[in-house]
């Protein structure tokens, strides 16, 4: 995996969890995949990556729009994230990312901003053993509104101390990068792992 990373330093880095420093993207899939199951409904493999970033809440109210179903949305994410959490101890992270990360460590502030609940996004960076090495961590809880309005990246930027135009993210799908963007912040595209 080729990172294209600006030459400059900033001061601080802002990394989106899932896909971006921890390879969890098909463990989110399986837990999407049996909790519609459940309820009678299917998530399209394809419809879920061009959903990356989005709120779990958000997910559910598209699902119910696109395909005409009653979702419940809090009892559908507490499900599908029930499904993720027994399969989290699966994780494994993104290595330029993390190394990227583990180098800026003790040397300029990082945080975490994803769409995620705060539960599983901890439990994530708990099973790749960095939750410890972030500032911050912003999940879903900490915002009004998730990607691709920039208000998680903008959070990240208050808690570490550190102006948007000052801040590198990294980041996987285009709706975090949109995001970026739209919080006039630099950003890494993160690639989606090469599968076996």
């Amino acid at each position: 995996m080729k990172l294209d990373i600006p030459v400059r330093q900033f001061g601080g880095y802002i990394f989106d969890c899932d896909g971006t420093i921890a390879d969890t993207m098909p463990i989110h899939f399986r837990a999407w995949t049996q909790a519609m199951e459940d309820f009678g409904g299917k998530f399209p493999e394809e419809l879920f990556y061009q959903w990356g970033g989005k709120p779990t809440a958000v997910i559910v109210e598209h699902l119910n729009e696109t395909f005409g179903l009653t979702l419940q949305v809090e009892e559908t994410v507490r499900r599908k994230e029930s499904y993720y959490l027994e399969g989290v101890r699966d994780a494994q992270p993104i290595i330029p990312v993390l190394e990227i990360a583990m180098g800026m460590h003790g040397v300029k502030p990082l945080a975490i901003a994803s769409g995620g609940h705060r539960e599983p996004v901890e439990a994530t960076l708990k099973a790749i053993g960095i939750l410890e090495i972030f500032d911050a961590v912003v999940c879903a809880e900490d915002y009004e509104r998730g990607k691709p309005y920039p208000d998680p990246f903008l959070e990240a930027a208050r808690r570490i101390g550190v102006p948007a135009a000052d801040c590198l993210v990294f980041e996987d799908s285009p709706t975090g990068i949109q995001a970026a963007k739209a919080a006039g912040m630099h950003y890494v595209v993160v690639p989606t792992p090469e599968r076996k």
